[in-house]
């Protein structure tokens, strides 16, 4: 009801429009899980370029083939990756406990006979398990902090990561935290403050109340002195002068850091990389979830799933990996690209491997022939032989970015950046992978190394499935997350005909606005696409159950695979 109208005047009201924009839901944020030697685990990062990767997780390492397959992501045109780590059982992280009466050598100033009342004070342990964190050293001093009844109150804790470069030592990471208090109820608590803000380390305080020991003098200083920077063999640099003997700065070396089963081996290709990347199915039991860490990044969705470690598995083994990895993408309307192994290197046994039990049955998938070559620097840039789902990946990005999910992710724009290919294939050996829903990846004079198919796995003729094409599995996948974030409006609104029509105007623009950009087949919106929500959709019995049906449909572009050139001879005619 209007409002009271208390004089003579004019009165605004505004009167809302029932429009509520479906905006648009990304295509090609792409999900890595895989093994690293170090970085966050039991947890999905956000990374937006190699330089975020390098920092998180350390860049490349040979045991990881993600590594690799980030890299050829970023550098193919890939813009927003998810990048999860996974780590065997058996992994550790690195720690040092610090007590009240160990004496260092360096000790210095306030407290340093010890005080501390003995005994373990504080466990200092890496943030993530791992031998990179035995490259961790913590030092604890007193300098410049608040004093009572004779014994330190408070004291400052300095965290750095050193590693070798050239024969120097190099501090490549360090944190400091000044004034922190064993009190827990103070706002320097130890506990609090270390582990709410360091990147490097957890710690865990069972003292009682006593203090730690002291491990060196003014360890807290400035953090810009080339002393912090460069630390020599037997030597240090201070300035421009080299001196011959390392101060003592009294820093305590983390110990027992350890990768537990990594990839290089046979327990891991056989059940621990398995039992790595499929965790515990999101319970939370295990050392990490695997793929299941991907369910943790709401509101946020990935859209393309590589897993490259998972063709380094025993046939078993990777045959359960898939077989997951194609139900979460079903599950989240996400995609998977699959890798290969590395010993399939002919077209025969591509077949053989396609028509076997290792590949998923999905429409959710493609898989890509034959694995590409790229320059190793970790060996001085030879040949690595690596998934292509790293860079496919990146051209499904560049792709989206500059034509639409709808356009197929292949052709002669679909070039292969930084990656070569050891297998030159034939139209005649094209002709025996594309009929069974296998792509390839070609070489052609002029334009290089391209994508060159856009099929599922679901691809192959004899199925005839309606999923059949990459572009049109993706552009339905597209749509539908996009209705399904941007009708949540709609649940627990009285359901009637205003209601539907509210749905019909929003939806309607949506699918509008993408046929007007090229999306679909059809050049009137009524050969496009259509959207239906009324009381033939949902019944009088729907609306008792509390459901609306909305059905939407839409004319998908289909690729071009064949393009056929008919060329006839005229007879000429005789002027008469």
């Amino acid at each position: 009801m209007p409002g009271p109208y208390l004089y003579p005047g004019v009165y605004v009201e505004e009167i809302p429009s029932g429009v509520r924009p479906i905006a648009g839901a990304s295509t090609s944020d792409t999900a890595f899980v895989d093994y690293f030697p170090r970085g966050t685990i039991d947890r999905a990062v956000r990374l937006t370029s190699w330089a975020d990767f390098e920092r998180e997780f350390g860049g490349l390492d040979l045991n990881s083939e993600a590594s690799y397959a980030i890299q050829q992501y970023y550098l193919n045109g890939g813009r927003i990756a998810w990048v999860v780590r996974v780590v065997a059982p058996d992994a550790e992280a690195a720690s040092r406990v610090l007590s009240g009466t160990q004496v260092y050598p360096g000790m210095s100033g306030v407290g340093a006979s010890g005080g501390g009342g003995g005994g373990d004070i504080l466990t200092v342990t890496a943030s993530s398990p791992g031998a990179w964190g035995n490259a961790l050293q913590v030092a604890i001093d007193y300098r410049g902090v608040p004093q009572s009844a004779g014994s330190p109150a408070a004291f400052n804790m300095v965290v750095r990561e050193v590693t070798e470069t050239g024969g120097k030592r190099v501090v490549v990471a360090s944190e400091t935290f000044r004034n922190l208090s064993v009190d827990a109820n103070s706002s320097r608590y130890v506990e609090t403050v270390v582990n709410r803000d360091s990147t490097l380390v957890q710690v865990a305080y069972s003292g009682g109340g006593a203090l730690p020991s002291p491990t060196g003098a003014d360890i807290v200083g400035d953090p810009s002195h080339a002393l912090w920077l460069i630390l020599g063999q037997g030597g240090y640099q201070d300035g421009d002068q080299v001196k011959p003997a390392e101060p003592a700065w009294g820093a305590i070396t983390f110990t027992a850091g350890d990768d537990g089963t990594t990839p290089d081996t046979e327990d891991w290709a056989n059940t621990a990389g398995a039992a790595a990347l499929l965790g515990q199915d999101g319970t939370g039991t295990a050392a990490n979830d695997g793929i299941y860490e991907l369910e943790r990044i709401a509101p946020n969705v990935f859209n393309l799933l590589c897993i490259p470690a998972a063709a380094k598995l025993s046939a078993n083994s990777m045959k359960s990996v898939w077989a997951a990895a194609a139900t979460l993408c079903e599950d989240k309307r996400a995609f998977l690209l699959v890798d290969i192994p590395e010993d399939v290197k002919s077209v025969t046994k591509m077949i053989d491997w396609v028509n076997g039990e290792a590949k998923p049955q999905t429409n959710h998938a493609a898989v890509y022939f034959p694995r590409v070559q790229i320059p190793d620097p970790l060996k001085g840039n030879d040949l690595r032989s690596v998934g292509p789902s790293g860079t496919v990946a990146g051209i499904y990005a560049r792709t989206d970015a500059d034509r639409g999910v709808w356009k197929a992710p292949a052709g002669i724009e679909a070039g292969l950046r930084n990656a070569t290919l050891p297998v030159k294939l034939t139209d005649l050996e094209t002709g025996a992978l594309n009929p069974i829903g296998a792509n390839v990846l070609r070489s052609f004079p002029i334009y290089g190394n391209v994508v060159w198919g856009a099929r599922t796995l679901e691809g192959a003729d004899q199925q005839a499935s309606e999923w059949k094409y990459v572009p049109v599995r993706r552009m339905a996948l597209f749509i539908e997350e996009s209705l399904y974030q941007g009708l949540k409006w709609v649940v627990f609104e009285p359901n009637d005909a205003p209601l539907w029509a509210q749905i019909r105007l929003n939806v309607g623009a949506f699918m509008q606005g993408l046929f007007r950009q090229g999306a679909f087949a059809g050049t009137t919106p009524r050969e496009a696409y259509l959207v239906k929500c009324d009381s033939e959709t949902t019944t009088q019995a729907d609306v008792n159950l509390g459901i609306v049906n909305i059905i939407v449909g839409f004319a998908p572009l289909k690729p071009a695979e064949f393009v056929i050139i008919k060329l006839q001879q005229l007879a000429g005619q005789v002027q008469v």
